[in-house]
């Protein structure tokens, strides 16, 4: 038997900085970030589906609006988090991983997506994520 997938897409901006990074991503900067969210199942539900794309914005997407959009992500070893935190606590979100978009993308695919998807039946087997309109990085798992 196949495997069976959907794809939806969502944009949002994001503040970050790669702490260690030998170039300009040092510096604190920020993206227009666009993530596709493909997810998977071995069994169409009763309407021919994988999953309701709404049921992919609702479970996905607002996870992003609200955890991520507007927001800046820092990574909790960064030597910068501590000064940053004291000058905008609400709008910094500490990280155990470096915020670059491939680490960001494994994070939705293997710690996001488990829970969020929880009980429909699906997976989300790959998440990419567009940096820039040039630059994007994937993260993908087997079925």
């Amino acid at each position: 038997m196949g495997l069976i997938t959907a794809t939806r897409y969502h944009d949002i901006s994001t503040g970050h900085r790669v702490s260690g990074h030998e170039n300009k991503c040092a510096h604190i900067h920020g993206h227009n970030y666009r993530f596709h969210f493909t997810v998977a199942t071995d069994k169409l539900d009763s309407l021919g589906r994988v999953m309701d794309f709404s049921v992919i914005k609702e479970k996905l997407c607002e996870w992003l609006e609200v955890k991520y959009d507007h927001k800046f992500l820092m990574w909790e070893k960064d030597p910068l988090i501590n000064e940053m935190t004291k000058l905008v606590p609400q709008d910094i979100v500490s990280t155990y991983f470096n915020p670059t978009a491939e680490n960001m993308a494994q994070h939705l695919v293997e710690v996001v997506a488990p829970i969020q998807l929880k009980g429909t039946g699906c997976k989300l087997i790959k998440c990419v994520i567009d940096e820039t309109r040039k630059c994007s990085a994937a993260y993908e798992i087997k079925y």
